[in-house]
């Protein structure tokens, strides 16, 4: 490797270390915390009657519901049962001050009918379920509702922002009612759904969660720009991205439909950690060989990759199975395998997918262009963002390992 290549990647790493500081800074170290998942399920269950089934989780009901006050009964016991563990004294808490919890859940999980509010009245018995790493309630709430001939509307705002507990709660509603039936994801920018909503309305919003999703996950985009980074042609590009999504689409169903899962403690730190091999990756190559852009004499075809190109895509493949695990716990579902939920969660990735080819589209062919026409300024490009990268990856890893939010 030539002195001067030695001196621009020093250089590079200087440069990078204050970026990446800035980005590891600017994004929270777990792309997936600080929210929770309100799993609601509406059936009929008479003339004029909404059940709703809501699995809700325990400590933030508890504070929520007595509105974060020490002295109130309910937060005293409730924290209590919490900080004993036991789900017994958890629902017996809950059950004890059912009002309260009553007023929290009508308040914030409405149904309407003919735009008139239906009547809330929540169910005698609590009980307690684990979800997310979690202990959840299960409250049941019916609906007493006038005649509708239009379905029914339903808005959530359980858990809300202006709480101050968590951020940006997504409901994941599940519905058989008014002949329809289906699931959608209510959130603080779309908080309502009727259930006169069509096929194309059901799919837009499942797209638009997994496509904001990915807009929002810095991890997750830092990962596909390793990929270009480290891609001298297209066709590496293209199998590597295609070889990611094939396998987080795997994991993303299979632990979507509870048939596989993975603590996010491991999940978690694994792709902070695979943000920095896939970086590293081309810095490695490029401190070895020096000309990491040229074209493989060898290699024709469009399949035809050398020895190391092939152990990047295993590389990338088992970091993509990670990745899956990560993007169903996002997403918060972790229930029976269902032909509506299939269809929720392959909608869900084909909006993961669009961004995640917008990006190339956009990204990769700005950076052929400009090792072209200017080689030493897109070494230092594709240097300086990779060193990048790897740095942020190495952060991420380092405090989610620990813990530090």
């Amino acid at each position: 490797m030539s002195v001067l290549l030695r001196r621009v990647l020093a250089r590079v790493l200087l440069f990078a270390a204050a970026l990446a500081a800035l980005v590891s800074l600017a994004a929270p170290a777990a792309a997936h915390g600080f929210q929770s998942v309100v799993y609601a399920d509406l059936a009929g269950d008479g003339p004029g009657v909404v059940r709703a089934q809501l699995q809700l989780e325990y400590d933030l009901l508890v504070v929520s519901a007595a509105d974060a006050e020490r002295d109130d009964p309910l937060y005293q016991d409730g924290t209590a049962a919490f900080d004993d563990g036991d789900a017994d004294a958890q629902a017996a808490a809950l059950v004890a001050h059912r009002n309260t919890v009553a007023a929290y859940v009508g308040e914030r999980f409405r149904v309407a009918g003919a735009g008139e509010p239906c009547a809330p009245t929540m169910a005698d018995n609590v009980t307690m379920t684990w979800q997310d790493g979690a202990p959840y309630a299960v409250v049941t709430v019916d609906y007493a509702c006038g005649p509708t001939e239009n379905g029914h509307e339903v808005t959530a705002g359980l858990f809300a922002d202006d709480e101050g507990f968590v951020k940006d709660t997504k409901t994941i509603l599940t519905y058989a009612l008014d002949l329809h039936e289906g699931s959608t994801v209510l959130d603080a920018e779309h908080p309502a759904f009727t259930t006169a909503q069509t096929p194309l309305e059901r799919f837009w919003e499942f797209f638009r969660l997994g496509a904001e999703h990915l807009l929002t996950g810095i991890d997750h985009i830092l990962f596909l720009l390793a990929l270009i980074v480290g891609s001298r042609r297209l066709r590496e590009v293209v199998i590597a991205a295609t070889t990611f999504t094939v396998a987080h689409s795997v994991t993303f169903i299979l632990a979507a439909t509870g048939v596989v899962a993975a603590p996010p403690e491991v999940v978690e730190p694994t792709i902070a950690l695979s943000i920095a091999v896939v970086g590293a990756w081309y810095l490695w190559r490029l401190w070895r060989g020096g000309r990491v852009d040229q074209d493989l004499s060898h290699a024709h075809g469009f399949l035809r990759l050398d020895r190391a190109g092939w152990l990047r895509v295993g590389v990338v493949f088992l970091f993509g199975l990670v990745h899956g695990l990560g993007f169903a716990s996002a997403l918060g579902i972790d229930e029976p395998w269902s032909w509506t939920l299939l269809w929720s969660l392959l909608v869900f990735n084909v909006g993961i997918e669009a961004v995640q080819i917008g990006i190339i589209v956009v990204v990769f062919p700005l950076l052929v262009l400009l090792r072209r026409r200017a080689p030493r300024i897109g070494m230092w490009a594709s240097a300086l963002l990779a060193v990048a990268v790897t740095l942020a990856g190495l952060v991420w890893f380092v405090q989610r390992v620990l813990g530090i939010e």
